[in-house]
């Protein structure tokens, strides 16, 4: 008996261009975008002092992959021209503080081993090491800051923004490149700063299905072997991907599990049933990532929907959902919100797409009430709940949905 795994290499010719990672060697569908970043990062090469870039717009719209494009360009340029360029990047996601922010762009700037602790510090002495280790460098240095937004209040900004002004840099001319998925972040700003960061501002906006389909083409001709495609998968693969608000990461996800999806299966080629079918295992995965992310309430309002569901009893009334919701509560001693904020639960619900909705009314009475349903089968909410299953308690009638009949569970 051979070796349990195989290579195969029947339909792709490189997987790895599918991945988020990957930066291809030009990019297509922005051109807009590019002439107006180019043009800001222009000074560079001209040896000028270069402008605060603010780049902002949804997830998967291309902000960060145009970023890494052109900058590897200014690279190229930089180092053809003799021009001295640093450029130092930092994801903020998970940086909440100005002084987390701080703390990991010092440690970026040293070496590992001279890596400071990230708490302790007095923070004039932290932003102290941050000039020094800046000073230290020269000619024209490039700050990338992506998913700026999760950095809660503005010191950290004000402070790299304005270095030069405020004199606490010399020997660099420094220019700050903020990226931000939230087209609301940049009036959350306090004015200096905003004038500071936003010297040139640049909105990359959701991908048109064209536009989609010319980033899947480029994508596929290096991903996959000639004919590996059926002719309807890409158009396919664009529709769902602008139906999911143009975004180009989720489109190329979804053209890599349609092709893992066909190559499970020793299929010859890839075809518009396995991008459907690679569709709703996405979005069953995106609904349980969304139901683990949301509060506690939030949790025990889709709690008790989904008992109700389990007996029989859905379409249900706000009443008679809050009434459930209100026993979960109490089975563990909590205080329950009020109905009126347990209604907007249920609203904020089918905007996500886990549940449907329906207006109903009272007839010859008058008056109307709305009744609410699981959009999600029920065996997946409960998977997805598990956690605060676990705290409050297993409702009798979702025992039979849960791992092993639900033996772990204290049952209500």
């Amino acid at each position: 008996m051979g070796p349990r795994f195989q290579p195969d290499d029947t339909l792709y010719k490189r997987r790895n261009t599918l991945k988020v990672e990957y930066v291809p060697d030009d990019i297509v569908g922005r051109d807009n975008e590019i002439e107006e970043y180019e043009a800001a990062l222009q000074p560079i090469i001209n040896g000028e002092y270069p402008d605060n870039i603010f780049i902002y717009g949804k997830t998967g719209v291309g902000k960060t992959a145009v970023t890494n494009f052109l900058l590897n360009e200014l690279r190229e340029s930089a180092d053809h021209f003799e021009v001295d360029l640093t450029v130092i990047s930092l994801n903020c996601d998970g940086l909440s503080t100005s002084y987390q922010a701080a703390i990991s762009l010092v440690n970026n700037l040293r070496g590992h081993e001279n890596h400071i602790a990230e708490t302790g510090h007095p923070q004039s002495k932290v932003y102290r090491l941050l000039w020094n280790e800046l000073n230290k460098l020269s000619g024209s240095v490039i700050i990338v800051l992506d998913e700026i937004d999760h950095i809660t209040d503005d010191t950290f900004l004000y402070q790299i923004t304005r270095a030069d002004n405020n004199g606490y840099i010399d020997n660099i001319q420094l220019g700050v490149i903020g990226i931000s998925n939230d087209s609301t972040f940049r009036e959350q700003l306090d004015a200096k700063v905003q004038s500071s960061l936003c010297e040139t501002e640049i909105s990359f906006p959701p991908y048109g299905t064209e536009e989609l389909q010319k980033v899947l083409e480029q994508r596929a001709e290096i991903a996959f072997h000639e004919s590996a495609l059926e002719d309807g998968v890409i158009p396919l693969c664009a529709a769902l991907g602008r139906q999911d608000g143009g975004d180009a990461r989720r489109a190329i996800t979804l053209l890599r599990k349609a092709g893992d999806l066909a190559r499970t299966e020793n299929a010859n080629s890839v075809t518009t049933d396995h991008v459907e079918r690679a569709q709703e295992k996405l979005e069953a995965q995106q609904s349980m990532d969304i139901m683990r992310d949301l509060t506690e309430h939030e949790q025990l309002t889709l709690y008790a929907l989904t008992t109700l569901a389990a007996e029989g009893e859905t379409p249900a009334r706000s009443r008679i959902v809050y009434q459930r919701y209100k026993e979960l509560c109490e089975f563990q001693g909590r205080e329950p919100r009020t109905a009126r904020r347990m209604r907007s639960f249920l609203s904020d619900f089918e905007i996500l797409n886990l549940t449907l909705s329906e207006m109903e009314h009272r007839g010859q009475d008058g008056g109307t009430y709305r009744q609410h349903e699981l959009n999600r089968d029920i065996a997946t909410v409960v998977d997805a709940l598990q956690t605060i299953i676990g705290e409050f308690g297993a409702h009798q009638s979702i025992i039979e949905y849960l791992p092993d009949s639900g033996e772990e569970f204290a049952t209500m």
